[in-house]
């Protein structure tokens, strides 16, 4: 049955969520920048992101964020981690009630520490807290745009506002299934960016595959340690949001959390980089966040942690790299934050 879809953030990911979704269902698609909204109306395309995706005339592109909430049964957040709360805070008046509220976003607050679904349970009316929803797994919005075979996971307490979700997003070429681990489901969407950028900095030095498996396992046994402190499911970390999207991520090129690394291994700083992709790499902002959350709760998180250094500039990539290697030997199932 086609109900009405709002989703925040024209972004890549947005876009391609919000063409996903007109299949059936009449969208709105909000986007901050009215310029973006003219030249989708103009051309049924984004002028931005994913520009050569036609957009179908079932989404309807406004700057006017009320008029994008009225009535949605589904509100969709595509925005970059560190506006959502802004966003969230502009958006709660304006929400329908009944809605479901679903996060897309992979990120950690820098300034609170806090993930996504926290941030929305902390500024929407409390009604909205057991239907909010974490969509994470291994999808580059370029292939879900381009129908090729993509499947994610949805997260919520509540898992039957997941499932109401799922029936609604999932086609023949994306598939989603449900679960309730929401704060595994975030973490593991988050931290992996982290880890995309630890492997990009390792390929952009040309130090080989077996650097790049190393760091990918061992990153994941970090991600673990950390979601398993805060409570979260060990099994969620095997899954599409856990390993699923490390892999996606740690090798796929478009990945923008790759390019960041690949170029801050070939001698590149961080700002030339930032400057020349003109898009939100999440993972920079989200090392320096779950360093810091690390250290306040007392888990050891070497890799993430030299990824932190050479984005500041207090260490080379090869430094970093030859710190992890020199660290204290011992046995691989010890669980105190060895790399």
């Amino acid at each position: 049955m086609a109900i009405p879809v709002a989703v925040l953030g024209a972004g890549n990911f947005g876009t391609c969520l919000a063409t996903l979704c007109a299949a059936e269902n009449e969208v709105r698609l909000w986007a901050r920048d009215p310029k973006l909204v003219e030249g989708i109306l103009r051309t049924r395309k984004n002028p931005r992101y994913l520009t050569d995706a036609p957009i179908p005339e079932a989404v309807h592109p406004t700057s006017d964020l009320a008029a994008a909430l009225r009535g949605a049964e589904l509100v969709i957040l595509a925005v970059p981690s560190q506006s959502l709360r802004g966003v969230a805070e502009a958006a709660a008046p304006h929400l329908a009630p009944g809605s479901i509220v679903v996060s897309a976003v992979k990120g950690i607050e820098v300034e609170t520490g806090r993930t996504m679904s926290a941030v929305l349970r902390e500024v929407l009316p409390s009604e909205w807290a057991d239907r909010i929803v974490c969509l994470s797994g291994p999808s580059f919005a370029s292939e879900i745009a381009a129908r090729k075979p993509t499947v994610v996971t949805l997260a919520c307490a509540e898992e039957t506002y997941a499932i109401s979700v799922q029936a609604t997003l999932s086609c023949p070429w994306f598939r989603c299934y449900s679960q309730t681990d929401v704060l595994g489901v975030e973490l593991g969407g988050a931290l992996k960016n982290v880890i995309a950028i630890a492997v990009g900095i390792g390929d952009g030095q040309l130090q080989g595959h077996n650097s790049r498996a190393a760091l990918m396992t061992r990153g994941l046994a970090e991600i673990t340690r950390l979601g398993l402190k805060l409570g979260a499911e060990a099994q969620t970390f095997q899954g599409l949001s856990g390993m699923g999207d490390l892999v996606l991520t740690c090798t796929g090129d478009r990945s923008r959390n790759r390019q960041v690394g690949l170029a801050l291994g070939r001698g590149q700083s961080l700002a030339a980089i930032l400057d020349e992709m003109g898009e939100v790499a999440e993972g920079v902002e989200t090392t320096r966040a779950v360093c810091r959350l690390a250290e306040r709760i007392g888990v050891e998180m070497p890799i993430a942690e030299g990824v932190r250094e050479v984005l500041d500039g207090r260490c080379t990539p090869a430094e970093a790299g030859q710190r992890l290697m020199q660290r204290q030997l011992r046995s691989e199932s010890e669980d105190d934050g060895a790399a």
